[in-house]
């Protein structure tokens, strides 16, 4: 049985990994969205290591809904990403920081 402090650790590391991702790179927004899709595991993996430990599901569940959020947002914010690529030839923030309608 893996300690409840493990996955304590484990999450803290993978949020401070994809915080680091966040403010080092501010030019790629592909990189972006794999530290924000990284932090949201991380933060699943903390919900689901106190469900276990405490031994109610509703950490479990939450988790679910999390994930599907997650999904929708990935799926929204890639759509987002081709169509900016497709009319600017670039996805470097700073080129599409100056985005006029």
């Amino acid at each position: 049985m893996i300690p409840l402090t493990h996955f304590i650790v484990l999450g803290a590391i993978l949020f401070c990994l994809s915080m680091a991702g966040i403010f080092l790179n501010r030019k790629n927004v592909i990189i972006l969205l794999m530290s924000i899709e990284l932090m949201l595991l991380s933060v699943n993996l903390n919900f689901v290591a106190f469900s276990r430990f405490l031994g109610d599901a509703a950490g479990q569940v939450f988790v679910f809904f999390i994930l599907t959020v997650a999904a929708a947002e990935a799926a929204i914010g890639l759509a987002i990403l081709v169509v900016l690529f497709r009319s600017r030839q670039t996805i470097n923030v700073a080129d599409l920081d100056t985005t006029k309608g």
